[in-house]
């Protein structure tokens, strides 16, 4: 619930961000920007399952191939009352794995040989339980939304530097100040919407382990694998496009995260965090996770 209403007021902050900024500009250009971040974000929304999973290189796999992946997704979704979702594997020896669709029927979660050879059942149910979670939570959706909301703001703030530019002035041409006054909302405004779109994807990913650790009926396995997987990322760097790498459990492109200000433009909370929740969460009862 914490989790979730963080995520509604961070969104909040930044559509006022988008509304204060167009204000500036004008109604037209507002729009003009808002309209142009749902095309480009509502095709990649719609087919975000096949484009993440072609940046990945994932393989379809079978249940012949994999029998015991098979078994413990199917477990967990029929614990958690969701449909099965189609299962791939993605040729990195770093443990690591992701889910994407744009909703529960049009799910796929993606792993990679390197966890299907470093975790215990125990700790690859949690792996999955949590990307379940995202399944369950819409985080996709949730992700998009924020995503058209930022490039919103940084196209209007590209419109509101050249238009003070040109103009000498703001929307009303009240003179140096109001100059000084756009070029500085247009700067600052898109930074800002980056770092509350990353906080988005933090909360969300606290919200998932949280989830997670019910759907599988306990937060042992996931800590245990984050651990593993935090390892793996530090010593087996993944061949992944940028853009997809948020959608990983754990950072597939870096080592630990630093502290301070990179934090704050950072996708993923830092892992020990994330562990130190998990193990707050344990003796807790979960026989009615959902």
């Amino acid at each position: 619930m914490k989790n979730n209403l963080k995520t509604v007021v961070l969104l909040a902050t930044m559509s006022g961000v988008l509304v204060g900024l167009g204000s500036m500009v004008g109604r037209g250009g507002a729009m003009f920007g808002l309209a142009f971040a749902l095309v480009m974000n509502v095709g990649s929304y719609w087919f975000s399952d096949k484009l993440a999973l072609k940046m990945s290189k994932a393989k379809p796999v079978s249940e012949a191939e994999a029998p015991e992946l098979y078994s413990s997704v199917r477990r967990l979704t029929q614990g958690a009352s969701l449909p099965m979702p189609s299962l791939y594997i993605i040729p990195s020896d770093q443990p690591n794995a992701f889910a994407t669709g744009r909703n529960p029927e049009h799910a796929a979660v993606a792993v990679t040989r390197g966890i299907m050879q470093t975790l215990d059942r125990e700790e690859l149910e949690g792996v999955l339980a949590h990307e379940l979670a995202h399944v369950r939570n819409r985080d996709i959706l949730i992700a998009s939304v924020a995503a058209t909301i930022a490039a919103a703001i940084s196209f209007i703030a590209v419109m509101a530097r050249w238009g003070a530019i040109f103009s000498g002035g703001g929307r009303d041409n009240d003179g140096p100040g109001g100059l000084v006054s756009l070029l500085v909302a247009s700067i600052v405004a898109p930074i800002s919407a980056v770092i509350i779109q990353m906080a988005v994807s933090r909360s969300r990913e606290f919200r998932a382990d949280a989830i997670g650790a019910q759907i599988a009926g306990h937060p042992q396995g996931l800590a245990s694998a984050l651990r593993k997987l935090e390892a793996g990322a530090k010593q087996r760097p993944m061949n992944v496009n940028q853009s997809a790498a948020p959608m990983y459990i754990v950072n597939p492109l870096r080592g630990p995260l630093a502290r301070g200000a990179s934090k704050l433009f950072s996708t993923h909370p830092p892992t020990e965090e994330r562990i130190a929740r998990l193990e707050k969460m344990t003796g807790q009862s979960f026989a009615n996770p959902l």
